[in-house]
């Protein structure tokens, strides 16, 4: 059970993420975007046994800066400061050229709080789970090894790390699949 000084946030930011990301699908074009970061919030509670609520709500939000219209002023007023820089954390800089914002995003990340890179875990094993093609596995494996990387030593993440690690492997030992479209 959450106990939590704020119980409704999470509720919240499940109807702000499904507002910001309507009419969005996944790569596979048929998915609608919000089950993403729905499964990334159940992938933290359920899977990673955590019942924070920072960490809860980040992960309903995680892609809501990157990818919508919604800012950082609207989860802070929306959500609260402590959610908002979670997002913020979460947040490639699109203003870089690619190999210097994935340096920066994982310097980010190793100093992140530790809720910031739990959500992380969570968002590469969702990603990583739902693959389809041996192109984008391989591409999610190497996100989540960056994404193990950045968690460091932070005792509160070992479990995931290990989840996340354990899910890498079983991956590795998939067939290949057919080339994407």
């Amino acid at each position: 059970m959450v106990h939590a000084a704020h119980p409704e946030r999470w509720q919240k930011a499940a109807s702000f993420a499904a507002r910001c990301h309507q009419g969005q699908l996944r790569k596979d074009r048929q998915t609608p975007y919000i089950a993403h970061p729905f499964r990334v919030a159940l992938t933290v509670r359920h899977v990673f046994g955590v019942d924070d609520e920072v960490a809860l709500t980040a992960a309903l939000l995680h892609d809501v800066i990157e990818d919508t219209t919604a800012d950082y002023d609207d989860l802070r007023q929306q959500f609260g400061s402590e959610v908002a820089d979670t997002v913020a954390a979460l947040t490639k800089d699109m203003r870089l050229p690619e190999e210097d914002r994935e340096r920066a995003y994982d310097r980010q990340l190793s100093v992140a709080s530790w809720q910031t890179r739990l959500v992380k875990l969570a968002d590469v094993y969702d990603n990583l789970y739902d693959s389809a093609s041996e192109s984008a596995r391989a591409k999610s494996a190497q996100r989540a090894a960056r994404a193990i990387a950045c968690a460091g030593d932070e005792a509160r993440l070992a479990a995931a790390v290990e989840i996340v690690n354990t899910l890498l492997r079983q991956n590795a030992a998939l067939p290949p699949t057919r080339p994407e479209a």
